[in-house]
């Protein structure tokens, strides 16, 4: 991810139940393959917090707001991102932020 300003980071929270921590990343692989050439994603990661070991991110990189908005409204999103949609952390207000990229080094 090279963070050029003008992309999107979408940051989609996760939280795993003791013992689902393999579900997460077997869920995350999937989608990830799914998504492979997808129009404007860049890539993305799983990251697990460091502190709290049920608590992941998925961090994905998009070449613009458009393209995200495009995917998102499109008929494969729901489908393709279904295996992490029973991990959505709802404690949060929402499951998902958009960050725009302001400044880069």
């Amino acid at each position: 991810m090279s963070g050029a300003p003008g992309r999107i980071r979408v940051m989609l929270y996760l939280r795993a139940a003791e013992g689902d921590a393999g579900a997460v990343t077997e869920g995350y692989h999937r989608v990830s393959r799914d998504l492979a050439g997808t129009p404007g994603l860049l890539g993305n990661e799983l990251l697990r917090e460091a502190t709290d070991p049920g608590a992941y991110a998925v961090l994905s990189e998009w070449e613009s707001m458009a393209a995200f908005r495009d995917w998102e409204a499109g008929s494969a999103h729901r489908g393709a991102t279904s295996p992490l949609r029973p991990f959505q952390d709802t404690e949060r207000r929402s499951p998902f932020a958009l960050f725009e990229v302001d400044a880069a080094y």
